[in-house]
């Protein structure tokens, strides 16, 4: 079953160049796996008849129990026969349908397939995760589907329409799905099924959850609205997703799951009402239609509502009609719309008032459809027959519920019937004062699809009793009744073909008055469903303005008020709920009083930030608090955790200095006391919440520490430093993403500030060379002429010359010079010897970062270029790309980021060792160097460009008349 799958998604992915070098005749390459599924699922049809299933799984996320399980029952024989039998024929259809020339074909080709599958998957799926999965794989191709003509805007609106519908259906499914999963104690569907959790009010709103999302799917009322619209794909997708396949789903997953939940109080309800009144509304609306294809769909809705009727009504003989329809509904629905496309190719148009004697034209095309009409019409000796009889049968002998429901089918019977008969008058019959219309002949191929649909509706009315046996395979799970029923053509006499004849009594007068029909409809219509969701969407925008307006008020220090307080409710909500003090053991409030000394100190600096009113005392307080809680580790003994703490809060200091270059001293922002005295218990609440929850979770400890157990499995690797080896060995998988995020928001904030509008795009290139260009030729720069032999001013810097003499401190360039190198050996001696002391990558990389910040706040710009000559990228790109290669490198042992060791002997520095974790730390080192050198040059040389262009300072190098640098 799995390779079935597969052959779907990689031949889909190979649609391109099929097409491109096969053109239309490429279709007929892609029906091959639907037809390998074909053949395979008969050859397991005595399996499955016999009430035994065929399974395949793999793990999946081992850790949490996912698998990928797929399983083949009864019921999903029957939806594989129709999503692979049919998919088959229509990926045939296509190859005549389309033309070489047909706009943008590679890609519907792949998309076609690969949704033939994902509904196969969908329907073999026996978890609930799998199957969610692949029900919005088919959702997604379902809107590259129906948007094929992209440039048209009905298909754009239609396709964001049908995608926004079934997308928040399926949200609100995975939420019940997650619900159910809970409470039955597993995700496998077979298990929920055979032994279903007790019907709690939890299953009861998962109950719902999961028919919001099957409803939706299957355009039930009120979700049937983006079906008719979706009619604007091409007819192959209207005769497949929307007939056959994806429509199918919802009906499929409620009976799948009516077995275990058909008695939960809300289930019933929910599902007769809405199915019967899906019934009634489509079948009326279709009445008054001209579009062949909008007759169609609205009458799919309405045989939709009619499936969701019988699937989820909760007895065994309902659940047989329900199967048995399915059948004859794909066949007869898929073949009509695959004769309208035939119509609508051969005529050029799809409007039954413009359409005659097509039924003598094209004979041929004429009895196919005729067939496919009658079955729909529930004809005999035709399989839609059969299958509404045992309808009928199942409902009448029923309990109350079931006798309303017979009404109601039996009223959208009549409507079935009528608008049947009107399809097929409009398609074929001659009509009075239109001439006939002119028709191009079409080839068997593209007529063999449709007739080998329609002729299976023949041959399976007479021979429904083929069937029966697979169906009761499924329908034996429920209950069974005092009389079961099963299928045949002929029961004899009696009531149910006695409804019958009504229904088509009824459908003929109903046809025959079609005019007064028409008008009747047209003037009790309802606002159409699209204007509705039109409306709706409307108005969500409006809110969204409103609410955006309100919100969105451009405060930073507002943002970060509304987000605290919505933390703060959040977390008062929860303590307040589960009460975690009670029962709990208070924790010691320090282990030493110099603990409680810094504490103090820190939140007095905290508090400090709120009344001043310059930006460089805020930053400077705020950096306080970062380096008390440093002192903080240091006094509880972690010193890697205080070392790192130290050089990110002057890291970050330096930055926000090199930011306030930009910004005015003082804050702009006018605080008035109302709202002064608002933030601050804002913010104080928040921190005494997040306190509280803090000391609320140690003191619930109920576990040993983990500690203990590091300990022993570091020492147990001859290592020291647990905390460096949880990093880059232990939890090396959580260290490599956040390498990652860290390397992306560095992007994403140099990119932000090198953003230029368009008219300023390109840096002057005299800056560029400049700022990378910068080197030493014995005591020259490259930038002075070669003929003057005047050398530099001698200088402690590489760049220092470059300054203005008032921005230019000796000082600062003699210390800047002597520690430049020694901070970069204590980076290196952090790096290497983080296994047993102090140190690692990250806080390794933060250190390197800080030399290289020495040399530009000593030197500028240019001393930054030259001592950093290669570009930050380089440094974040070479970090990433080594720590990725160790991680998979383990691969050859088995297992990603396996690690091991390298011991070695060098004559002077004696034995040593070599292991897969400091290399991964090297990486590390380069990416934190790298994002420290990126944003010191946006922040820092990018600021320094922009100060120079405001002050009119900007000068090229050298003096262009004398050559000399410029001082």
């Amino acid at each position: 079953m799995t390779v079935l799958v597969l052959c779907h998604f990689v031949l889909a992915a190979c649609a391109v160049p099929l097409v491109r070098r096969l053109g239309r005749r490429a279709f007929v390459v892609l029906a091959l796996p639907p037809a390998a599924t074909t053949v395979w699922a008969f050859t397991q049809w005595g399996t499955t008849a016999d009430g035994g299933t065929v399974t395949s799984s793999w793990d999946w996320i081992a850790t949490y129990d996912v698998t990928v399980a797929l399983r083949l029952d009864a019921l999903a024989e029957l939806m594989v026969l129709l999503a692979a039998g049919v998919g088959m024929l229509v990926l045939l259809y296509c190859a005549s349908y389309f033309t070489d020339g047909s706009p943008q074909l590679a890609p519907f080709a792949g998309n076609l397939l690969a949704f033939a599958g994902a509904m196969l998957a969908l329907v073999l799926a026996d978890d609930l995760i799998t199957l969610y999965v692949f029900w919005e794989l088919t959702t997604v191709f379902s809107y590259l589907l129906i948007g094929h003509t992209s440039e048209r805007k009905k298909n754009r609106r239609s396709a964001l329409q049908a995608l926004t519908v079934t997308t928040l259906g399926g949200l609100a499914m995975l939420v019940g799905f997650l619900i159910l999963g809970e409470a039955a104690g597993t995700y496998r569907i077979s298990a929920i099924v055979a032994d279903p959790p007790e019907a709690t009010l939890a299953v009861s709103v998962a109950v719902v959850l999961v028919l919001c999302g099957a409803l939706s799917k299957s355009a039930i009322w009120p979700f049937s609205l983006w079906l008719p619209n979706a009619m604007a794909a091409p007819t192959p997708v209207s005769a497949y997703l929307h007939a056959a396949a994806m429509v199918k789903a919802g009906v499929y997953l409620v009976a799948r799951l009516a077995p275990a939940f058909a008695d939960v109080p809300v289930w019933r309800p929910v599902v007769l009402v809405l199915g019967g009144a899906t019934m009634l509304l489509g079948g009326w609306r279709a009445l008054r239609l001209h579009d062949l294809k909008l007759v169609l769909a609205y009458g799919t809705v309405s045989q939709l509502g009619f499936l969701t009727v019988l699937a989820g009504a909760g007895n065994r003989n309902a659940a047989l009609a329900a199967v048995a329809m399915i059948l004859a509904h794909a066949l007869f629905k898929a073949a009509l719309f695959l004769v309208t496309g035939i119509v609508d190719h051969a005529t050029g148009t799809r409007d039954l008032r413009a359409l005659s004697g097509l039924g003598r034209t094209m004979p041929y095309l004429c009895a196919v459809g005729v067939l496919a009409a009658a079955s729909m019409a529930a004809v005999p000796p035709l399989l839609g027959f059969a299958a509404k009889e045992a309808a009928l049968e199942a409902l009448l002998h029923g309990d109350t519920a079931d006798r309303w429901e017979l009404a109601v089918v039996v009223l959208g019977s009549v409507l079935t019937v009528a608008y049947t008969l009107r399809f097929v008058w409009g398609a074929f019959a001659r009509k009075r004062g239109v001439a006939d219309t002119p028709a191009h002949r079409v080839g068997a191929a593209l007529l063999a699809p449709p007739a080998v649909l329609a002729v299976a509706g023949l041959v399976l009315g007479p021979g429904v009793g083929w069937t029966d046996r697979l169906f009761a395979a499924y329908a034996d799970v429920f209950p069974a009744p005092a009389h079961p029923y099963h299928l045949a053509l002929w029961h004899g006499f009696g009531t149910a073909l006695l409804l019958s004849a009504v229904t088509w009594a009824g459908g003929a007068a109903l046809f025959a008055a079609r005019g007064t029909v028409t008008k009747v409809s047209r003037r009790v219509a309802w606002p159409t469903a699209d204007n509705v969701f039109g409306h709706l969407l409307l108005g969500l925008e409006r809110v969204a303005l409103q609410v955006t307006g309100f919100v969105q008020r451009g405060s930073l220090s507002g943002y970060l008020a509304i987000t605290m307080s919505v933390m703060l409710a959040g977390q008062l909500a929860v303590l307040v709920t589960d009460r975690p003090w009670e029962g709990a053991v208070a924790p010691r409030v320090w282990d030493v009083p110099l603990q409680g000394a810094v504490a103090f100190l820190t939140c007095a600096a905290a508090l400090s930030c709120l009344t001043v009113s310059r930006r460089m005392k805020a930053v400077v307080l705020a950096g306080l608090t970062g380096y008390g809680a440093a002192l903080l580790f240091v006094v509880q003994g972690a010193p890697d955790l205080a070392l790192t703490q130290f050089c990110v809060e002057t890291v970050s200091m330096i930055v926000f200095v090199l930011v306030l270059r930009r910004l005015p001293v003082r804050f702009e922002e006018s605080i008035g006391t109302w709202r002064r005295a608002l933030r601050i218990p804002v913010a104080l609440g928040a921190a005494a919440t997040v306190g509280v929850a803090v000391w609320a979770a140690g003191a619930a400890r109920v576990a040993e520490p983990a500690g203990a157990a590091m300990v022993e499995e570091v020492a147990h690797h001859g290592l020291k430093d647990v905390v460096a080896t949880i990093l880059v060995d232990l939890r090396a998988w959580d260290t490599m993403g956040e390498s990652a995020v860290l390397a992306a928001a560095a992007i994403g904030v140099t990119s932000l500030i090198y953003l230029h509008r368009r008219g300023e795009a390109s840096m002057n290139r005299e800056e560029l060379r400049g700022e990378t260009a910068w080197t030493l030729s014995g005591r020259r720069l490259t930038g002075l002429p070669q003929g003057d032999d005047t050398a530099p001013e001698r200088s402690w810097l590489a760049a220092g010359s470059t300054l203005a003499p008032e921005h230019r401190s000796v000082v600062f360039e003699v210390v800047g010079r002597l520690l430049f190198h020694p901070i970069l050996v204590l980076s290196l001696y952090l790096l290497f010897c983080a296994e047993n002391m102090p140190g690692g990558g990250f806080v390794a990389g933060l250190v390197a970062g800080l030399a290289l910040i020495t040399r530009y706040l000593a030197g500028g710009r240019f001393e930054l270029a030259e001592a950093a000559p290669l570009q930050p990228g380089l440094f974040t790109g070479l970090g990433l790309f080594v720590s990725t290669a160790v991680a998979l490198g383990g691969l050859a042992e088995g297992t990603v980021l396996h690690a091991w060791t390298y011991h070695g002997h060098l004559p002077v520095f004696g034995d040593y060792h070599l292991s897969t974790s400091v290399l991964f730390d090297f990486g590390v080192y380069l990416l934190v160097l790298g994002v420290v050198l990126d944003i010191v040059r946006a922040l820092g040389a990018k600021v320094d460009r922009q100060i120079e262009r405001a002050a009119g300072a900007l000068a090229p190098a050298t003096d262009p008349g004398t050559g000399e640098p410029n001082r």
